[in-house]
């Protein structure tokens, strides 16, 4: 009997042998396997964050663990009391909390920025951006070799994404305007920067200037890159064009798909923006004449959470339209994000 328990026991142990060999053996495959489920179940998430923003409140807990595990992590794998068989199984418990957070965040916001970018204009570049980085997040092999470990990158990789989280939340959930927002997101991710990659081995004037450098370098990325970036949860609804204009029903009347050339015209622009209820922006229109500006309206009030969208129109008057003419309305915040824009040329 005692000799048939060991012959269990042994048979037992040689197969978890053979399992765990088997698994370093095939690792890296089941690694990108695991990248392609995550890719997968990010789909998911954006079909779920485009029809419900109340989630966007799980990210001040998301973040906080992200930040928080990744601050003291290295410490802990350095500490004299972990043994040096557990450091790399910590590693990769934290790292795998973390890139699943990334994963859910991202993929949420992602259909919002989407929705309040312009096809073919610059602000789409940051979606771009945006998709990029919730695709590294999905790569375990590139995250948990690079991201998670070289300080600088982990402290660049959450800047970022810590500034494309709050500058969506901020107008959604508490409804701040978009022009202070990027400025608020844009402060937070240069402390999230520092506390990540803040030397304390200088002397204290030199981690200072750093600090200093760091939050102007931050702030004027942000003023003089704003138009870059889309003004979600902002987006423009509808455009329309028109000979004339109707007060009441607040449409255009007589509508235009194309300019026709050599005729006096005053012509109509309508634009529809949806907004998060509670929201508040200073909109205007922009007309462009072949790319040159010829009209700037004032700043108005725009106000959100109106089923039809919030109503903007302003008119350009023509003495002749010349051939091959083109004209451009553009939609902008007081920020000078581009909301979204539309266009007539002339006719053949």
């Amino acid at each position: 009997m005692p000799d048939s328990n060991t012959n269990i026991a042994t048979s037992r142990s040689s197969f978890r042998h053979r399992l765990i060999a088997w698994f370093r053996l095939h690792q890296e495959k089941l690694w990108w396997l695991h990248s392609l489920y995550a890719l997968i179940s990010g789909i998911g998430i954006m079909w779920l964050g485009k029809r419900n923003f109340a989630y966007l409140r799980l990210v001040v807990f998301h973040v906080s663990f992200i930040w928080l595990s990744s601050l003291f992590l290295p410490k802990l794998l350095n500490h004299p009391r972990l043994l040096a068989p557990w450091a790399p199984r910590l590693r990769l418990v934290v790292n795998f909390f973390n890139k699943n957070f990334y994963q859910q965040m991202l993929f949420l916001v992602l259909p919002i920025y989407y929705a309040s970018a312009t096809l073919g204009s610059r602000n789409f570049l940051f979606v771009l951006l945006i998709g990029l980085s919730a695709m590294l997040s999905t790569l375990d092999v590139i995250y948990d070799r690079h991201l998670s470990a070289k300080r600088g990158l982990t402290a660049t990789f959450f800047a970022f994404n810590l500034f494309t989280l709050i500058n969506v939340m901020l107008p959604i959930l508490w409804s701040v305007s978009n022009t202070l927002t990027t400025r608020v997101s844009a402060a937070l991710a240069c402390l999230g920067f520092l506390s990540f990659f803040y030397p304390s081995s200088q002397s204290k004037f030199r981690r200072r200037a750093l600090g200093l450098a760091t939050g102007l370098l931050f702030l004027g990325l942000i003023e003089l890159g704003r138009p870059l970036i889309p003004p979600a949860p902002l987006r423009l609804a509808s455009i329309e064009f028109g000979r004339d204009f109707d007060k009441v029903s607040r449409r255009v009347v007589s509508s235009l798909t194309e300019l026709q050339p050599n005729q006096p015209l005053r012509l109509y622009g309508v634009t529809a923006i949806k907004a998060p209820l509670g929201l508040t922006e200073r909109v205007r229109h922009r007309w462009h004449e072949n790319g040159k500006l010829i009209f700037a309206s004032p700043f108005y009030n725009m106000v959100g959470g109106r089923e039809e969208g919030f109503r903007l129109w302003t008119s350009v008057s023509f003495n002749s339209i010349a051939p091959g003419t083109k004209l451009r309305l553009d939609l902008e915040t007081e920020g000078g994000q581009l909301i979204g824009r539309a266009g007539l040329k002339t006719g053949s």
